[in-house]
C-alpha cells in the first residue's frame, strides 16, 4: 500500500485528497485482503474528543505522519457538542494550543478570545485545523481489538476490519478503551479516603449539596420507589465505591424565532419519569426562576448552553455507573436512555400542567436551534461523559497535588479549575424523602500537571500515551476534568509522541527538558514564571515576603485577581463561606533569628471582614490576635501587625482563618522586615 514517508511535511490538500481517494480505491478493489486493510502511521490518535485532535495536530505539525480515528462522525468532543460554556478556572494559566483554540473563536467572532461558542463554529475551527496539519481523519472507526508484544501495542483493529499499526498510539476517548484493550490498569468509581488520604474522597457528608431545599418524597402511592431512586444504601461517609459521576447533554438552545424549533415529544414519553420534577415544583415552584432548575449559559448569536442545576434536571443521576466497562451495545442503551431523559424533561417542562405557568412561558421563549446538529435532528452528538476509566500509572495525581504540592518537575501545562464533581446517587433519607449524594465543589489553587500522569506504568506499555483518562484519583479528576486541560494534555501528548517516534523511545523516556522547551516555545503556561504578572512582583520589595502561591491552606479558599492592589498573580479569599473551616498559614525561611515587622498585603471594602483571626509563632509564644481588612493600608498595600522575635529557618509562620468572621476574608501576602537588633 501507499507509505507516506516518515515525518514528511504535510502535502498540499488537494495532492492528500487525490492520494486518499487512490489508497480508498485499492482497498475496495483488494477488500479481501487483510494486509491492503492494514495501514501504516507513526503516530495513531483514538477519538476525536478535543485533547484527541489537538493531539494529533500537534504531532502533525512537529513532522509526524498522524491518523486520527473517530468512533462517531464528528471532531471536538464535548467542546463542539454543546459545551459552549468553557470551564476556564484561571484563564491566565491556559495556554499553548489551548489558547489557541479559543483564539481561534475569537477571530471568528471579532474579539481576541471567545471562551463562549457556538457548536457548530468549534467544529468547523477543528476540522479545518486537522486539514491544515496534514492529519489523516478517519470517521466511524472504532476499535474492536489491541494487539500488544513485548510491552507495546503493535496495531489497533477497528470494528469495520481496518488495521492500524504505529509506533506510538495516543488514547483521547473519554472511555479509555485503547487503554483497556492493551491491558494496562486503571480503575472506575470513587477512591476511599485511605487509598491516596483524601479528605474529599469516597461517599460525601450530608451537606448543602443534596440540592433538595424542600422535602420531596420518594415513594409512590403504593409505596414503591419513584423512578430515578437507587434503592440501595448511600455507604459510610468517606467509603469508596465504582460509581461514576451523573451525565447529560448540554444542550445549545435558540432564542430566536427565525431559529427555534418546538420541542418533540420523545419516543416512548411518560411523564411518570418526572414525578419527582412534578413534586418539587409544587412544593417550590412558585419561588423558582428559570435558572433554578437549569443552568441558562447565553452563547452568541441568541444561543443558550443548558447545564444541569437544582435537585432534579439534565443528569441523570445513577445512570452512568455501568458506562466506563460496557460493551458497545450496553453504551448505546445508556446514551439513548440519557439523550430520552433530557428530551422527555423539556417537553415536560414546555408542556406539561403542573409545570408553573411563569417557568413554562420563560421555558417556551426557547427552542432547539435549527442551525445546530442537523445531522442528529438537532440534539447533541456527544454526551457529556464527565468521567469513564482511569489510568493507574507509575503516578496517580491525588487531592494533595492539587491543594499543597502544585508543583511538579515535569510540568506540561497548568490546571486551576474547582474540584468538581456531579452528583452520583439519587438515594432515601430516614425520613423517606429524597437526597442527591456526590456532589464535590472546591476551589483549589492553580497547580501544575505533570507529564507522568500520561503515561501507564512501563512494564505495562510503552508506546502508549493516555490524555482523557490519565493516572488520577477520582478527587483530583474532578479537577483536571476540564476540556481546557484535555487540550493543554493533548499538546503535550502529542508533541511527546512525535519525540518519541523519531528518537525510536518509549513514552516513559520522553525528553522532559526538550518538551517543556517545546511547549514553552509554543506559548504554554507550565508554570506562575510562565504567567504575566498582574500584581505587585514579590521580589521588587524587601525583606522576606511569603505570597499566595505559597501558603499552606485547609478548606475551600477561592482564586481571584479583582481588586487591586495585590502582590503577585492573585490572592486567596473565602467566599464569605465556610466559616470556621478555612485556614491558610504562612510559613518564612527567615536567613536569620531576630526582630521581624510583620506587615500584612491586603485591599480594603466594605464587604471585607473586620475580625479575621490571626495566629503567630513567635520565637517566644504564640500570639493571638484580629485583623480588619476593612481598614485602609498604613503603607499601601500593606499593614503592619508588630514587631516580633523569630528563630531562623523555618520554625515561625503567620495563620489566619475565617472562623466566625463579619465578612469575606481576603489573603494576599505577608512580608517579615527585619528590624535593627541591638
Amino acid at each position: 500500500m501507499l507509505r507516506i514517508p516518515r515525518f514528511a511535511r504535510p502535502l498540499d490538500s488537494s495532492l492528500t485528497i487525490s492520494l486518499l481517494a487512490c489508497m480508498a480505491a485499492c482497498l475496495a478493489l483488494t477488500a479481501g485482503c487483510s494486509e491492503a486493510r492494514t495501514q501504516r502511521y507513526d503516530v495513531v490518535v483514538y477519538g476525536g474528543t478535543a485533547g484527541g485532535t489537538i493531539a494529533a495536530i500537534a504531532a502533525a505539525e512537529e513532522g509526524a505522519n498522524v491518523a486520527l480515528l473517530e468512533p462517531r462522525r464528528n471532531l471536538g468532543g464535548m467542546v463542539s457538542g454543546g459545551l459552549g460554556e468553557t470551564d476556564v478556572g484561571y484563564r491566565i494559566v491556559i495556554g499553548g494550543m489551548s489558547r489557541e483554540f479559543f483564539e481561534r473563536l475569537g477571530q471568528h467572532y471579532d474579539h481576541e478570545v471567545a471562551w463562549r461558542f457556538e457548536p457548530h463554529v468549534a467544529e468547523g475551527i477543528f476540522n479545518d485545523w486537522v486539514r491544515d496539519a496534514g492529519v489523516d481523519v478517519f470517521f466511524e472507526h472504532r476499535v474492536d481489538t489491541v494487539e500488544t508484544r513485548d510491552g507495546r501495542i503493535t496495531s489497533i483493529r477497528m470494528l469495520n476490519g481496518s488495521r492500524f499499526t504505529a509506533d506510538v498510539f495516543i488514547d483521547a476517548s473519554y472511555e479509555g478503551d485503547v487503554m483497556a484493550r492493551a491491558g494496562v490498569n486503571y480503575t472506575v468509581g470513587r477512591e476511599g479516603r485511605d487509598q491516596y488520604g483524601e479528605s474529599l474522597a469516597g461517599v460525601r457528608p450530608d451537606s448543602e449539596y443534596h440540592q433538595f431545599d424542600v422535602p420531596v418524597c420518594a415513594y409512590d402511592e403504593d409505596g414503591n420507589l419513584l423512578p430515578g431512586i437507587y434503592p440501595g444504601p448511600k455507604g459510610e461517609t468517606g467509603q469508596g465505591d465504582h460509581k461514576v459521576q451523573a451525565y447529560n447533554f448540554r444542550i445549545c438552545l435558540s432564542k430566536d424565532p427565525e431559529n427555534r424549533l418546538p420541542f418533540p415529544k420523545p419516543p416512548g414519553y411518560d411523564p411518570k419519569n418526572y414525578e419527582i420534577m412534578r413534586r418539587y415544583l409544587a412544593l417550590a415552584g412558585d419561588n423558582l426562576k428559570l435558572n433554578d432548575i437549569m443552568i441558562v449559559s447565553p452563547m452568541p448569536n441568541r444561543k443558550t448552553d443548558i447545564n444541569n442545576r437544582g435537585p432534579f434536571s439534565t443528569n441523570l443521576i445513577g445512570a452512568s455507573w455501568a458506562y466506563p466497562d460496557a460493551d458497545y451495545a450496553e453504551r448505546e442503551a445508556i446514551w439513548d436512555a440519557h439523550l430520552r431523559h433530557i428530551q422527555g424533561y423539556f417537553y415536560f417542562l414546555a408542556n406539561d400542567p403542573s409545570v408553573p405557568r411563569h417557568l413554562q412561558d420563560a421555558f417556551n421563549e426557547y427552542g432547539l436551534a435549527k442551525d445546530e446538529f442537523i445531522e442528529t435532528d438537532h440534539w447533541p452528538h456527544q454526551m457529556y461523559v464527565r468521567e469513564g476509566r482511569r489510568m493507574v500509572g507509575p503516578f496517580v495525581m491525588s487531592q494533595k497535588d492539587l491543594q499543597n504540592e502544585r508543583t511538579k518537575p515535569d510540568s506540561i501545562g497548568m490546571g486551576s479549575y474547582n474540584s468538581d464533581s456531579h452528583h452520583v446517587q439519587r438515594v432515601v433519607k430516614e425520613d423517606g424523602t429524597l437526597e442527591n449524594e456526590g456532589d464535590m465543589q472546591v476551589p483549589v489553587q492553580p497547580y501544575e500537571i505533570p507529564y507522568r500522569m500520561l503515561t501507564p506504568k512501563r512494564d505495562e506499555c510503552r508506546n502508549l500515551l493516555v490524555i482523557s483518562c490519565f493516572s488520577a484519583s477520582h478527587v483530583a479528576y474532578s479537577s483536571l476534568r476540564m476540556e481546557p486541560q484535555y487540550m493543554i494534555v493533548g499538546h503535550a501528548a502529542g508533541l511527546a509522541s512525535a519525540w518519541s517516534v523519531c528518537n525510536d523511545a518509549n513514552v516513559q523516556d520522553v525528553d522532559i527538558d526538550w518538551l517543556q522547551q517545546r511547549l514553552r516555545e509554543q506559548r504554554s503556561i507550565l508554570s506562575w514564571s510562565d504567567t504575566p504578572m498582574p500584581g505587585i512582583p514579590a521580589s521588587t520589595l524587601p525583606g522576606i515576603v511569603v505570597d499566595a502561591v505559597d501558603v499552606t491552606i485547609e478548606g475551600t479558599w477561592r482564586v481571584s485577581a479583582s481588586f487591586v492592589p495585590f502582590v503577585n498573580w492573585y490572592y486567596l479569599h473565602d467566599n464569605n463561606r465556610y466559616k470556621g473551616e478555612n485556614t491558610a498559614r504562612y510559613t518564612p525561611d527567615l536567613p536569620a533569628a531576630g526582630l521581624y515587622e510583620v506587615r500584612v498585603s491586603h485591599s480594603s471594602y466594605h464587604r471585607w471582614a473586620t475580625n479575621v483571626p490571626v495566629t503567630i509563632q513567635t520565637a517566644d509564644s504564640l500570639v493571638q490576635m484580629t485583623f480588619d481588612l476593612r481598614a485602609e493600608s498604613e503603607d499601601p498595600p500593606f499593614t503592619s501587625l508588630g514587631v516580633f522575635r523569630f528563630e531562623a529557618g523555618r520554625s515561625g509562620y503567620v495563620e489566619f482563618s475565617n472562623a466566625d468572621t463579619d465578612g469575606y476574608v481576603l489573603l494576599d501576602a505577608v512580608q517579615w522586615l527585619p528590624q535593627n537588633q541591638p
